[in-house]
């Protein structure tokens, strides 16, 4: 009887940590990835990647071998996930153990305390991959590092904090929605110079396809390689909003006029240096990415292939392996308010 008993409680106490955890982390298996360990950022409030952060971490860990760990905006005062939390995710000092960072973030307003986790990555010129809001992750107001502000210095291109994080990583921050909201999304087109690139092993010139619009970023003049245009496309069906798609379908066909004349690097690869002595590093970099982009095997197989290449792993010639693991059940992009998130209650493990 005793024995059952003590049983019960150590189950009861595991199950009662493990609930409490504030980020969650998947062991890696098999693959090229092993000894890896690669820390997946989340915090947005639109694009749902509290979804698509621990999908892609599963197969990460799961098909290739890396150690991964999710971090959440957490809200301290009941322990849930809740992205309209912008100042609080816990476990960033785990970055001291990255050898990547994957991050998709929104103008977050962190304390110094969390930020100082940022710089010192980046300091270290490890790589960094970024999926579309990440490249205006920040929009700090107070502390030591206003200068991670999406708008600090914006009227000055020559700044080296220009447009703050993701001016140092990607080169800027998204300027408006060049497709319309809702209306026009995105297929992916080979860069003409970049298309035997090795970060497009395996995926099929046009197959990228994401119901996000293509973003504004001004980045043709900067030094980046790029790697995929986005095509803007215009909706052929009914607008639903109950549909995760908004009625836009992959068939859809391009747009005519000059929204795809020229048209905009939606993926592209620069390299960046913290200007306080940083080590020099390399960024990947796709203004795609909510969790219905992701629904699309190509563009999983393209941030896949996209942590090899910044891993300095040799990508198979067919590609990554970009299986889901388990059910994926994404939500159509939007906000959700304070609310939502409270009466939902989800905490990080029942991301696991």
């Amino acid at each position: 009887m005793l024995k059952i008993y003590l049983t019960t409680f150590l189950c009861f106490a595991f199950l009662n940590t493990e609930a409490q955890q504030k980020w969650i982390t998947f062991d890696g298996q098999k693959g090229k990835g092993n000894g890896k360990h690669i820390v997946l950022i989340s915090g947005d409030e639109e694009y749902r990647s509290e979804e698509s952060m621990p999908m892609l971490a599963k197969i990460l860990a799961n098909k290739h071998g890396f150690k991964c760990t999710v971090l959440f905006a957490i809200d301290p005062t009941n322990g849930n996930i809740n992205p309209e939390v912008n100042n609080n995710i816990p476990g960033l000092h785990l970055l001291e153990t990255a050898d990547l960072m994957l991050v998709n973030i929104r103008w977050r307003k962190l304390p110094d305390a969390q930020m100082k986790y940022f710089d010192d990555y980046l300091k270290s010129g490890k790589p960094v991959l970024g999926l579309r809001t990440s490249n205006h992750a920040f929009n700090n107001k107070t502390g030591n590092y206003i200068h991670y502000s999406s708008v600090y210095k914006k009227e000055d291109p020559n700044h080296v904090w220009y447009r703050g994080f993701g001016g140092l990583l990607f080169g800027d921050h998204y300027v408006k929605h060049h497709g319309k909201h809702r209306h026009e999304s995105t297929r992916g087109v080979f860069a003409k110079e970049t298309k035997k690139h090795k970060i497009l092993r395996g995926i099929k010139d046009g197959e990228i396809w994401g119901p996000t619009d293509v973003y504004g970023c001004r980045v043709a003049h900067l030094p980046i390689t790029p790697l995929v245009m986005g095509q803007v496309l215009k909706r052929t069906g009914t607008y639903d909003k109950n549909d995760r798609f908004f009625g836009m379908r992959p068939t859809d066909k391009p747009l005519s006029g000059p929204k795809n004349n020229p048209m905009i690097p939606v993926a592209w690869l620069k390299n960046y240096q913290h200007p306080n002595g940083g080590v020099k590093g390399l960024a990947f970099h796709t203004s795609m990415g909510s969790s219905t982009d992701l629904e699309n095997k190509a563009l999983r197989r393209l941030v896949i292939n996209a942590a090899y290449y910044l891993l300095d792993i040799k990508i198979p010639r067919k590609g990554t392996n970009a299986t889901i693991i388990g059910d994926y059940n994404t939500h159509a992009y939007g906000f959700l308010g304070k609310k939502y998130w409270d009466n939902r209650a989800v905490k990080p493990v029942d991301f696991k």
